[in-house]
């Protein structure tokens, strides 16, 4: 089974995969797991393993739905208040996009919205939001959600892979072609014995001992044009 094929099992079993962007972009691993089969060992995992920050990416088309924004657009937006935001959100980050953070949420029936159990209940809440998210997906997220909070939201580019090769876009297409809720969960793999990201030597290693598929974003754009072909 090729890297895709066995990614797309684990994720459908609800197993952790391994996602690299790119050598000429962030060149980062990033820990992934489908946002419908989270639960608290699961950010327990994230913290321990990938040490990076838990986020949950949506679809373009969910985010749109919700009525979801990029931060940066909100931050602009508030530049007639305080001309500083405009000047804190010009430009584009190192590797030659915008970031594709929006809000971050804490659902209603969490405590301090930080442990584990709370970021897991706020992460399975919002992808029973986004599996219902033509019926009554948009009625739950603004009556039991509170913003700020502990998760925070990343939305993927409406082209996904033909517009952005991010890991917010990476990871949505493959819940997307595995089937699932278009939401995952993903955190950045760190190297705490050189304070940097994980190399991909070290993360190929490490999912290999641990049997964990690890996907190369220059894969998944060859599987996308192979589906058009």
């Amino acid at each position: 089974m090729d890297s895709v094929g066995g990614a797309i099992t684990a994720l459908r079993e609800g197993r952790f995969v391994f996602v690299h962007d790119d050598e000429g972009r962030e060149n980062e691993i990033d820990m992934v797991l489908p946002a419908e089969h989270i639960n608290p060992s699961h950010i327990a995992a994230f913290r321990t393993i990938a040490g990076g920050l838990i986020c949950l990416a949506v679809s373009n088309e969910i985010a749109v739905k919700l009525g979801l924004v990029y931060m940066h657009d909100i931050l602009r937006g508030l530049s007639r208040i305080n001309p500083m935001f405009k000047k804190l959100t010009s430009g584009k980050t190192p590797y030659g996009d915008r970031p594709s953070f929006s809000i971050s949420v804490n659902h209603r029936e969490t405590f301090t919205g930080i442990t584990d159990f709370d970021r897991a209940l706020t992460i399975a809440k919002m992808a029973e939001v986004c599996r219902k998210i033509d019926s009554a997906g948009v009625e739950k997220f603004s009556n039991d959600f509170r913003a700020p909070g502990h998760v925070p939201i990343l939305i993927a580019s409406k082209g996904l892979l033909y517009e952005r090769t991010g890991h917010t876009e990476l990871c949505v297409y493959l819940t997307k072609i595995a089937g699932l809720v278009p939401a995952a969960v993903i955190c950045e793999m760190l190297d705490s014995s050189t304070g940097r990201a994980l190399s991909i030597d070290r993360g190929r290693r490490y999912a290999s001992k641990n049997n964990i598929p690890l996907v190369e974003s220059s894969e998944l754009i060859k599987d996308l044009y192979q589906d058009m072909n």
